[in-house]
């Protein structure tokens, strides 16, 4: 069955907020509070997708034994790989994450993106 949502109806009713925590991302900068809304799962797969907002700080993401790839909808971030050098993401940037990659996010305005996990 095809599954279909408005976009700007996920983030208007998204009610609470959660603490960036582990396992991807860490706070280095005081609580960070996030949301979340899970659009599709399948488990036996191990492929997750979803809706996830943040407010602005600066996180460590560590992403092994899965990868992640990200659509930004809103909002602005700069991803810095262990290494690296630094990438801006915004609206409409896409962004992948493959299994094994550490590094920093920081987050200058409230982020809204849609995400694949696998």
């Amino acid at each position: 069955m095809t599954q279909h949502v408005r976009v700007s109806d996920v983030f208007a009713r998204i009610p609470e907020a959660g603490p960036l925590e582990a396992p991807l991302g860490i706070s280095q900068t005081g609580p960070t509070a996030t949301w979340l809304e899970e659009f599709t799962s399948d488990a036996e797969r191990g492929v997750h997708t979803g809706f996830w907002r943040c407010d602005p700080g600066v996180s460590e993401w560590n992403f092994d034994g899965m990868g992640e790839v990200i659509h930004v909808l809103r909002g602005r971030m700069v991803v810095t790989e262990n290494g690296g050098e630094p990438v801006e993401l915004g609206p409409g940037d896409v962004a992948s994450f493959p299994d094994g990659w550490r590094g920093t996010w920081d987050i200058s305005e409230p982020l809204e993106k849609f995400y694949v996990m696998l």
